[in-house]
């Protein structure tokens, strides 16, 4: 997710660590709040610097995401 553009909307495809810091804890969070294959999202806002927070929707909701938690999203472009 932290490759898209701001504004750009997507598709989740998969949700996987991709850092030793990101657990199952981690994953197991995202997939609660909605992240999960198939649903649609997309990214608003980037933090000071285009860097976290990221202001994102999933669905029809809207998350702040740290980088690592959105590294861990892996998307498809629409």
């Amino acid at each position: 997710m932290t490759q898209l553009p701001t504004g750009a909307h997507a598709t989740v495809a998969r949700v996987s660590a991709q850092s030793v810091h990101a657990g199952n804890s981690t994953l197991e969070r995202l997939g609660e709040l909605g992240f999960i294959p198939g649903e649609p999202v997309q990214l608003l806002q980037r933090g000071p610097g285009g860097r976290e927070p990221l202001a994102v929707v999933v669905g029809e909701t809207m998350f702040a995401l740290r980088w690592l938690e959105a590294e861990c999203i892996e998307v498809t472009p629409v």
